[in-house]
């Protein structure tokens, strides 16, 4: 008998609910730079597992806007954001000018996407937290067992830590920065922080309004009790041995009496031919940019179908349409039936339609979706929700704007391309035998096997027969299906090409 394969999230949720009756999912993002695809897998993995979870379940997206800005990054103007390295990215003038801060300028196209994708998570923003009082009692606790911390961080990383190193930054009245004071003393009782800082000044800072901030190894575990999260999603750098959750783990249990979340590892994305993505080497796609381009439920799918450990690999070009045939199809071999249900969204709909196919019509129709509809028709498919057809058919207008392969792009020619009229002899006898076959009754199958009998008729490599068929049609020596593409011309207009071509000299 057949063991059934358990879909990943749906494990993970079992383990959540065996652990707590009331559970909260945490996913996390620093808005140093633009927030791309393979960001994205860290929060919809976390979205399966709130979905799997059902009931008693909180979903947060909290966006790590008190971080400091670490370097200037080479999109950025060294000139403008040198005096910026060090304060938190809350505090730092946006780049475009139309933002509240840096921090809004990546996180709102960022959240807005999340809206497009279907992801029902609640939005909290570090440096609000933080204003808000809500780390203070995690702050002090720090700092009264600052010599236990620094043990437990020797203890798991093996390194070295300083005898003035401290859990907590106070941020400076002066300079802004969040990286370079130094606590002198603090008082409980008013929630006050004296320090000196690197640019001289010194002060007293309330850490009750933001004044200070936890260092990341210290701020995760504290997080996790503020928030009471109980699964977390993050990247395979911090679940490395001695890493950032091995530490955490630590100080959550001996620091803040808190068990760490059940850990979510995931596996980067790369982009294909660049590598893994980096805002800060600039091979990144946006989640912007790529939700205009395909339906929001094939990224879920991309993401829900893969165990969260495997490495991904995106390519936005052909592959990514095999992706949506397969979504599309209920009855496909290789679609995931539980990852394909969390994937779909409300209102979403499968057309069954071939995704290949509609950006062929797209191509021919242009910016009609009328004409579109119209071929689709012709070609003996149901239009059972046209609406949702004209949605596709936008999709695929971006999608071939900005990522299809040359390969793929064609236009109708008004005129018979120049190159169609030094085909060979042969070539276009074996255009003539085909235009004089072709019937308005044939199917798509029954067209394209009408090359392979002209192979036969001809004696001519079938290759160069589609070749000579693709230079009359669109001037190129490749392009879509041959079978489809008589169908969506219609056989009149292609037959009387064909005979053009045959003729001409």
């Amino acid at each position: 008998m057949a063991i059934e394969k358990v879909f990943w999230a749906d494990g993970i949720a079992a383990e959540a609910k065996a652990r707590s009756s009331q559970n909260c999912i945490c996913t996390g993002i620093t808005p140093s730079g633009e927030i791309h695809i393979g960001n994205m897998r860290e929060v919809l993995s976390g979205e399966a597992v709130y979905r799997a979870l059902g009931e008693n379940a909180r979903f947060i997206f909290l966006g790590d806007s008190y971080d400091a800005l670490r370097r200037v990054y080479p999109f950025l103007d060294p000139a403008r954001y040198a005096a910026y390295v060090g304060k938190p990215l809350s505090d730092i003038p946006c780049p475009c000018g139309r933002h509240e801060s840096y921090a809004a300028h990546f996180l709102e196209p960022f959240v807005e996407s999340l809206r497009v994708l279907g992801v029902n998570a609640e939005i909290l923003l570090a440096h609000e937290l933080y204003a808000k009082g809500l780390y203070t009692a995690a702050i002090f606790t720090a700092l009264e067992k600052q010599s236990e911390i620094a043990a437990i961080l020797h203890d798991v990383t093996g390194k070295e830590i300083r005898p003035e190193w401290s859990p907590v930054h106070p941020k400076c009245a002066k300079c802004g920065k969040i990286t370079d004071a130094r606590v002198l003393s603090y008082n409980c009782a008013d929630a006050s922080i004296d320090y000196a800082c690197a640019c001289g000044h010194t002060g007293s800072a309330n850490a009750a309004q933001g004044g200070a901030k936890l260092t990341w190894r210290v701020d995760w575990p504290a997080r996790w009790k503020i928030l009471n999260v109980t699964v977390e999603p993050f990247g395979k750098d911090h679940a490395s041995r001695g890493g950032s959750y091995d530490t955490g783990k630590r100080i959550a249990s001996e620091i803040f009496d808190y068990e760490a979340p059940l850990p979510l590892v995931y596996e980067w994305i790369s982009l294909k031919g660049q590598g893994d993505m980096s805002s800060s080497k600039g091979n990144v796609i946006s989640v912007a940019d790529m939700a205009r381009a395909v339906p929001p439920d094939v990224l879920r799918y991309m993401i829900f179908r893969a165990q969260p450990k495997k490495a991904l690999v995106f390519d936005p070009g052909l592959p990514l349409l095999n992706l949506i045939d397969e979504l599309d199809d209920p009855e496909s071999k290789i679609c995931d039936a539980r990852a394909a249900e969390c994937a779909l969204l409300a209102g979403m709909h499968r057309v069954g339609i071939p995704y290949k196919h509609l950006v062929n019509i797209a191509q021919i129709a242009g910016e009609s979706d009328e004409e579109a509809l119209r071929i689709i028709a012709r070609g003996g498919y149901a239009i059972q929700d046209a609406q949702a057809i004209r949605e596709r058919l936008q999709y695929a207008r971006t999608w071939l704007e900005r990522y299809a392969p040359e390969d793929l792009k064609f236009s109708g020619q008004e005129r018979l391309p120049e190159e169609a009229r030094l085909l060979s002899p042969a070539a276009k006898s074996a255009l003539l035998y085909l235009a004089n076959k072709f019937t308005d009754d044939m199917d798509a199958n029954a067209l394209h096997g009408l090359f392979y009998e002209a192979q036969a008729e001809c004696n001519i490599p079938a290759q160069e027969i589609f070749e000579a068929f693709y230079l009359a049609m669109i001037g190129k020596k490749r392009g879509p299906r041959a079978g489809w593409f008589i169908q969506i011309m219609g056989v009149a207009p292609v037959r009387a090409r064909l005979l053009e071509a045959a003729t001409a000299t």
